[in-house]
């Protein structure tokens, strides 16, 4: 493939990968319970979140627990799997989309409580739920180019505040079905944490290597699917199209440099059985080789990669082929091969 957005990595390993789930449950009939009021006035059926999302359940954390102490707990735990000190560390990036206040940096927060050196270069990245694929691509091009031996990519979700405003404002008399369905993507959504170290595959052969992969961009969709803490606005229609058409565009034009038609693992951003179902039939990547975890966690954003590729990591196997995978607002795709 031509162009900046198509890496290779020579040496490069991922060493962990670790998640943090929010202890407390919100089911989906919970909130129809809360919605029921709408649900009638708008003589909509209740169940659209199961049926339609395929979402049962999502997270959330509890009154003590903050999503910035979620990553940092994280991090701790990806730390020790990894067999990595702090001190050792020269990069971490968070990718978390929330955030309490537009400065300092999330990253900061982190920085301190994993007791990470100066020395460690931190910051955000931000790009809507591709952001710890991003991440993760960055730091390997800086392990790559000698910079640094050891990297942190880390990402922590709170869905509270978006969840109770969007539940709020749906109970309003002026909300249409139209208003309803544009707001209906705030309602997967869930919380959590995820973090990942990285390192040099010569120094770390039980190490799974970054082999490399794709992104492209499709920015023209910019306005399709709009987030803040008030709610999530989609055209869900137009944005699954045009994120079927993007993802395909890359898909096919990978096929030069990339054979992902037969991975183990397809580990894609979990966003609902609609999304899923429409990448598995645009791509025909075989069904059973994409684990779900959206139906018990909801769309966790930037995490639920990473959250997903942590509860998979338990079944994979030496020398199985993993993929990571996802579309983004805005649009983006990004698509990372990792050889475990």
């Amino acid at each position: 493939m031509d162009g900046n957005a198509t890496t290779t990595h020579n040496n490069v390993a991922l060493l962990s990968v670790a998640s943090m789930l929010a202890p407390r449950i919100t089911t989906s009939a919970d909130i129809d319970d809360r919605l029921q009021p709408a649900l009638k006035r708008l003589r909509l059926p209740t169940g659209l979140l199961q049926r339609v999302a395929g979402v049962q359940e999502r997270r959330n954390w509890d009154e003590d627990t903050t999503f910035d102490d979620a990553a940092v707990s994280a991090g701790k735990l990806a730390l020790r799997q990894a067999g990595i000190e702090p001190g050792q560390v020269g990069l971490l990036i968070n990718t978390s989309v929330t955030r309490k206040h537009l400065e300092p940096s999330v990253a900061v927060r982190i920085h301190h409580g994993l007791g990470l050196p100066s020395s460690a270069t931190n910051f955000d990245i931000a790009n809507a739920c591709l952001g710890f694929v991003n991440g993760m691509t960055l730091a390997a091009q800086l392990i790559d180019s000698g910079q640094i031996d050891y990297a942190v990519v880390i990402d922590g979700e709170d869905a509270d505040e978006i969840q109770s405003n969007t539940i709020e404002r749906l109970g309003r008399p002026d909300i249409s079905r139209k208003d309803f369905m544009s707001e209906f993507a705030s309602l997967t959504l869930g919380s959590g944490a995820a973090a990942a170290v990285l390192g040099r595959a010569d120094r770390h052969p039980e190490g799974h290597r970054m082999l490399g992969g794709v992104t492209r961009a499709a920015t023209q969709f910019n306005g399709l699917c709009v987030g803040s803490v008030d709610g999530m606005f989609t055209d869900a229609k137009a944005l699954l199209k045009g994120g079927m058409e993007l993802v395909v565009s890359a898909w096919t034009e990978a096929k030069r440099d990339w054979n992902w038609s037969s991975m183990d693992r397809y580990i894609l951003h979990q966003v609902s059985d609609v999304h899923t179902n429409a990448i598995v039939k645009a791509t025909g990547i075989e069904r059973t080789r994409v684990p779900l975890t959206y139906p018990l966690f909801g769309n966790v954003g930037p995490a639920s990669i990473p959250i997903t590729l942590a509860e998979e990591a338990r079944t994979l196997q030496p020398g199985n082929r993993v993929l990571l995978m996802g579309v983004g607002s805005g649009l983006n795709t990004a698509m990372m091969e990792l050889a475990w």
